[in-house]
């Protein structure tokens, strides 16, 4: 038997020890990363702030607990060899307990105690893990400079203050109620066959337990006080926040329990003295009886009677703090409103005007550019375009919208026998450039035209990409090792290969067998410390994914869906947008159930090459990153030390956008009589999108906002009135400059139609032209895609685009093929965009003082086309139709013969003039 108890405590201490070294060697390698970040003051303050707290906490209630148990400790021995006596049925039982003296004497029952206190008291401190920002924004809050109107105090105070407040008082009052249940058992178990008598019959005992109970009175007592306070996060008014049953009923029944928890603990004390068990039940009792009749029943019966019958009158200014607080907390105070008439028909001298605007109209959806980006550009099997991201540069002296991709190193896509641990610790170690394209330009196949292509990237454009290497990026999942004796793959060349060194220093050198050792319990691979290509040079690199390496530097940080690549200055670089959230915003409504407040105060920037992490505050006033900066001194820079050209990407956050939007069709209205029986209350609108009716997403476009003299790029979105499809009004997000992060709200007349955009795309089903032509073609063997409609903003009007991609059955690459415009009453599909201009506004004024060269000199561009050009393209597609007659993909060949069919009938209408 004792064999058997000596193996078992063995296995029980060598896990133990296993797991004590598992941890240990994670936070030494933790801390190695950190510092090869710069970043080892985060870590640090963590650390300390996690662990101290728990230490903390677990001594206070080890010593609570261990010393309330003590006092036990005399009345247990008491007992302990006492004979009792029961009556069963007709019969008196005698039953003596064994004299437990000569075991359960004073020293042993202390270390029982003792290491019941510690056990407990570890377990009880788990409770607090990942608490320390609660303490650490208590201890360095920074006030919002408004007040809350219920109890005047500052909303840093909600924010920073009260969590805490709520955390400690929880600490304490569950510590309490433990402790009572511990030290009644422990009484009740000295002499268990009195029942719960034997906890009051002793003195001593109804003493101790007095003592705690009114202990456990008293912090309930301060329980209530700070339950007022959550009285304005009540969501049981007309709106969010405290309303008039809360202030009227909830808060006095809250103000009289807070008065009864004093007394009630204050007479548990004095029968100490009177010794009357009817004191305590009368005082316990009393207090949950008042708590139910004043904290449930009275407030419904308020409810009931006194709002209900009159309950706008009655919920007006709380409505107004509602509306106030939510508009404020979401930034939607500052957004600025202006009309916008879009009754008026453009035509090419509106046109011309905003040539910047349609030249950078985007054509290209994300979903289907992905598809083809993955068939021309990936090159190899184990590359991978994870995303495409839009963006805006300025390429040759023009603003151009484009396009682009990370060509990532996906290591699950590599053959099973190139899967060694060399090939893809040591020499597959990084993705290599990106492909770019222009928003709007299509190649006479319907392809995309590229800005940049191929391996290594090339691009006829003053655009320079000089460090292709990507090493930290989305798909990076696997850690690394460079700078080892092992060749590392660069990229692919013909049949041969390009190998390269990593020039970079964030890594964690492994330079000396110890650490090795560290690393490979910490990552789990014992071939680290075994490999002989690795030696005292060699860098580990890993958390090499953004979206592990950025929240594990800043966990307080929220972060947006999408961060985008961007080129800069020859190199690549991640931008990604954080966010500062609370969810104790007063009288805020919150978001999806979550964060009732939200500010896009921190753009965060990752060398793809080297991973070094930046954090830039883009909003000085927002008082959380005051605290944050407060906290981890030195880890925030100034948005003005941000490299200028890296500035010129910064672009308004989509998932920011999409938040303030949703709460926009609700709180645009500010009459709290509007706001109450929501008559003009929005929705954001629905396009049909592959033959699917889904949510229309906010997107970017490059467009001359209303009254300003310049082109910039914005995020836009339109709204819709509920249980309508008409457009209301649209809202763009400015990115560009000074006026980046300012938000625009323009709103239709109310007494006038502007087709929203699923009016739009039940016109463009009832075109018959159009619908047969996508009829035909999906009769092909092809599939019709409708891709994203876009409502295009020009001057005073609007302009819709649709773009049709066909993409063969046994092809996944889809063509853009039609570009669909709508304005006024007409709609046009062509195979271009320039083509469904003309068509859509008639051919140009050629005698305008705007044409420069007249059109009947041969060679003459006809919609940007010269004779030589029709001619090229009439024998491309020539060529084209019979490679698609060879492959026997009958939906290209059609395509292809109707492409030529309107070149030739161009180049005939040319030759005729």
């Amino acid at each position: 038997m004792f064999r058997k108890y000596s193996l078992a405590a063995g296995v029980i201490a060598a896990i133990l020890f296993l797991v004590l070294v598992g941890d240990g060697a994670r936070l030494i390698t933790d801390y190695l990363w950190f510092q090869s970040l710069g970043y080892t003051s985060i870590f640090t303050t963590i650390l300390f702030t996690d662990l101290g707290l728990r230490i903390l906490v677990g001594l206070f209630f080890f010593i609570f607990l261990f010393i309330n148990l003590l006092f036990t400790r005399r009345v247990i021995l008491e007992y302990s060899s006492v004979a009792y006596e029961r009556r069963a049925e007709h019969n008196v039982i005698s039953i003596e307990f064994p004299q437990w003296k000569e075991f359960l004497n004073k020293r042993v029952l202390t270390w029982l105690f003792f290491v019941v206190s510690v056990v407990l008291a570890y377990m009880f401190s788990l409770a607090v893990a990942g608490d320390w920002q609660v303490l650490q924004k208590f201890l360095h809050a920074t006030p919002f400079g408004s007040t809350d109107p219920l109890f005047g105090k500052d909303i840093g105070f909600y924010v920073f203050s009260l969590p805490f407040y709520l955390f400690l008082y929880n600490i304490l009052f569950w510590a309490g109620i433990l402790v009572v249940l511990l030290v009644a058992a422990a009484y009740f178990l000295a002499n268990p066959f009195r029942g719960l008598t034997s906890i009051f019959s002793c003195g001593s005992a109804r003493v101790h337990l007095s003592v705690l109970a009114a202990l456990v009175l008293a912090l309930k007592a301060w329980g209530y006080q700070l339950q007022q306070y959550l009285l304005l996060y009540s969501p049981g008014g007309a709106v969010f926040g405290a309303g008039y049953t809360d202030v009227n009923a909830n808060l006095l029944a809250l103000k009289v329990l807070f008065v009864l928890a004093v007394i009630a603990a204050i007479a548990v004390l004095v029968n100490v003295v009177l010794r009357r068990t009817s004191v305590l039940i009368y005082a316990v009792g009393g207090l949950i009886a008042v708590s139910l009749i004043l904290g449930a029943i009275y407030p419904a019966m308020v409810q009931k009677f006194v709002v209900e019958p009159n309950e706008f009158n009655k919920e007006k200014p709380y409505i107004e703090h509602n509306i106030a607080f939510t508009r404020a907390a979401y930034n939607l105070d500052e957004i600025e409103t202006k009309p916008f008439p879009s009754g008026r028909v453009i035509g090419w001298d509106e046109v011309e005007n905003n040539e910047d605007t349609v030249k950078n109209i985007r054509l290209w959806d994300w979903e289907p550019l992905k598809s083809t980006y993955s068939q021309m550009q990936e090159m190899r099997l184990y590359y991978e375009f994870k995303d495409i991201d839009i963006d805006r540069y300025t390429i040759d002296g023009v603003q151009r919208q484009v396009m682009l991709a990370a060509r990532e190193f996906d290591q699950s896509k590599l053959s099973e026998q190139a899967k060694t641990w060399i090939n893809t610790r040591l020499v597959y170690t990084h993705g290599y450039g990106v492909a770019m394209s222009p928003v709007n330009e299509v190649a006479p196949d319907g392809l995309p035209e590229f800005f940049f292509k191929d391996i290594p990237p090339r691009t006829d454009t003053d655009l320079k990409l000089e460090r292709n290497e990507i090493y930290y990026g989305e798909s990076t999942d696997q850690y690394v090792i460079v700078n080892t004796k092992a060749k590392e793959f660069d990229y692919p060349k013909g049949d041969q290969n390009v190998y390269t060194t990593y020039e970079g220093t964030s890594g964690v050198k492994l330079g000396s067998v110890l650490k090795r050792l560290l690393f490979a319990i910490s990552l789990g691979d014992y071939r680290l410390v075994l490999a002989s290509d690795v030696n005292a040079g060699s860098q580990i690199l890993y958390y090499r994914n953004i979206h592990d390496r950025v929240p594990k530097i800043a966990p307080f940080l929220e972060y947006d869906g999408d961060p985008y690549i961007v080129v800069s200055n020859g190199k690549l670089y991640w931008l990604w947008d954080a966010y500062t959230t609370t969810d104790m915003y007063p009288y805020s409504e919150p978001f999806a159930g979550r964060t009732n407040y939200i500010r896009n105060s921190v753009k965060v920037v990752v060398d793809a090459y080297t991973g070094n992490v930046s954090f830039y505050v883009a909003d000085t006033n927002d008082p959380i990153v005051k605290t944050w900066s407060k906290i981890f001194p030195g880890v925030f820079q100034d948005l003005e030390a941000m490299p200028r050209d890296l500035v010129e990407h910064i672009r308004y956050p989509q998932d920011l956008f999409e938040i303030q939007a949703r709460m926009y069709t609700l709180y645009h209205m500010q009459d709290p009589q509007v706001f109450f029986t929501k008559e003009d209350k929005w929705n954001l609108p629905t396009e049909i999108y592959a033959g699917n009716e889904q949510r229309m997403e906010p997107y970017y476009v490059i467009i001359r906002l209303p009254g300003e003299g310049r082109p910039e790029f914005v995020l836009i979105t339109s709204f819709t009135p509920q249980n309508k499809k008409n457009m209301i009004a649209w809202m763009a997000a400015r990115c560009d400059g000074e006026n980046y992060g300012k938000i625009l709200v323009f709103q239709m007349p109310k007494q006038s139609l502007v087709y929203g955009p699923m009016q739009i795309e039940a016109r463009i089903n009832q075109d018959t032209t159009i619908s047969q032509q996508l009829t035909l073609w999906d009769q092909r063997g092809s599939r019709v895609i409708r891709g994203n409609l876009l409502v295009i903003p020009v001057e005073d009007s609007l302009l819709y685009v649709e773009p049709i991609y066909l993409q063969a059955e046994q092809s996944k690459m889809p063509e853009l093929r039609r570009v669909i415009l709508v304005h006024g009453d007409k709609i046009v599909m062509e195979p271009t965009l320039e083509r469904a201009l003309s068509a859509l506004f008639g051919e140009r004024d050629q005698d305008s003082p705007e044409q420069t060269e007249p059109p009947e000199v041969p060679g003459t561009p006809v919609q940007g086309r010269t004779i030589k050009e029709l001619i090229k393209n009439a024998n491309r597609y020539y060529e084209e139709a019979q490679e698609r007659l060879r492959e026997g993909n009958w939906s290209a060949y059609g395509q292809a013969l109707d492409d030529l069919q309107k070149t030739l009938e161009e180049l005939s209408k040319m030759v005729e003039e």
